[in-house]
């Protein structure tokens, strides 16, 4: 059920009494492509126009298929292109089964192809732990479960890629947190890409492979989600601060004072014991103002997390006496918050090499 080496490449722009939808751009086909960005920035929006449920005008082509180019008059409607989507409020069939819900996804498809995506669709089912559900009524299901029944169905056509318009945003914290790890499982070994519109932070850290940040109708960044978080150029907050993503694995773990010793990009670093066994793949959240800059590395401090960096890139935050350093260490980059006085007083330079205190650690999953 994967799609591997496409793109998802549009050109699109959309008028309204007080908002302008306009971006173009190319999306990799790989993993989960987060659009990122606050209420009323056109994100949900984009994601409807490229499904074709909103009319803007341009182009969009998804590999070697081109759903829409208004200048050759060519416009594919949603049903005929190969997607699915799963809402926030999940859009199942109150009258039907949880089997009835999925099997109704397999009648878009030829009757050629009705057995391979059967076939995957027990996948998605056995994937997203729904088997139990099939003779239960939709009604009788919870948030949560309502949620990953509408993720299954939505793959029964087997998509190319797979849009998600918020679909944790309706649901508790406690919900919200049963569902995150069915969408990891998709993610890893379904590997069916997706594009999955968001506001929440740890949705973001959690989830994004790649992350486009839309602010009022335009991209203001995109990338790996690693390199945007940690861009200095257009720092991006997720609600509580500019920070960094760095992927690590747990080399050790340290029970006498409740440790692990992770590994990231070759360099040593302390957090909290989770439980998480050794060799464990995990993503550390690292935030600008829990790194702090030394010339040399510190010796007689609290402070457990020392990592030699390289200035990468400064600029000034939105607080006049404050700045954002980029810091590079292999490939993984960090984030410092500092005034402007340390920035004079280190006499702070690009290619500068560094060392990085980090005071603390959060393991996003």
């Amino acid at each position: 059920m994967s799609t591997q080496n496409i793109d998802l490449q549009f050109d699109l722009r959309l008028q309204r009494p007080g908002f302008t939808l306009q971006t173009a751009m190319a999306l990799p086909l790989q993993g989960v492509t987060v659009l990122w960005g606050a209420s009323g920035s056109g994100k949900t929006t984009l994601l409807r126009c490229l499904a074709g449920l909103e009319r803007a005008h341009g182009r969009v082509q998804l590999g070697h298929k081109l759903w829409q180019d208004d200048a050759q008059g060519v416009f594919v409607p949603t049903w005929q292109r190969r997607l699915g989507m799963v809402f926030q409020d999940h859009a199942l069939f109150d009258h039907l089964d949880v089997r009835g819900n999925l099997m109704y996804g397999l009648r878009r498809l030829p009757a050629t192809e009705q057995a391979t995506a059967k076939a995957a669709l027990d996948g998605a089912v056995q994937v997203l732990g729904i088997g139990h559900l099939l003779t239960r009524g939709v009604q009788a299901l919870s948030g949560g479960e309502r949620q990953r029944v509408a993720m299954a169905r939505a793959l029964a056509v087997r998509p190319q890629v797979l849009l998600l318009d918020e679909p944790l945003a309706a649901l508790d914290a406690a919900r919200k947190a049963e569902v995150l790890p069915w969408l990891e499982q998709l993610r890893t070994q379904l590997r069916v890409p997706m594009v999955y519109v968001t506001h929440a932070a740890d949705e973001v850290t959690r989830l994004a492979d790649h992350l486009v940040v839309v602010q009022a109708g335009q991209v203001q960044a995109s990338g790996l989600v690693q390199d945007v978080l940690a861009s200095v150029q257009v720092p991006v907050s997720l609600g509580d601060d500019v920070g960094a993503l760095v992927d690590a694995t747990v080399v050790q773990r340290d029970a006498q004072w409740s440790l692990a010793h992770v590994q990231m990009q070759g360099a040593a670093l302390c957090v909290p014991d989770r439980g998480l066994p050794e060799g464990t793949h995990l993503r550390l959240r690292i935030l600008a103002r829990d790194v702090s800059i030394t010339l040399e590395r510190a010796q007689g401090t609290s402070i457990q997390n020392h990592v030699p960096c390289v200035v990468q890139a400064m600029l000034p935050d939105s607080s006049d006496h404050q700045m954002l350093v980029q810091l590079r260490h292999g490939e993984a980059l960090l984030v410092a918050r500092v005034t402007r006085r340390a920035v004079d007083m280190l006499q702070l330079r690009e290619g500068m090499h560094v060392w990085a205190q980090i005071k603390a650690v959060s393991m996003v999953h």
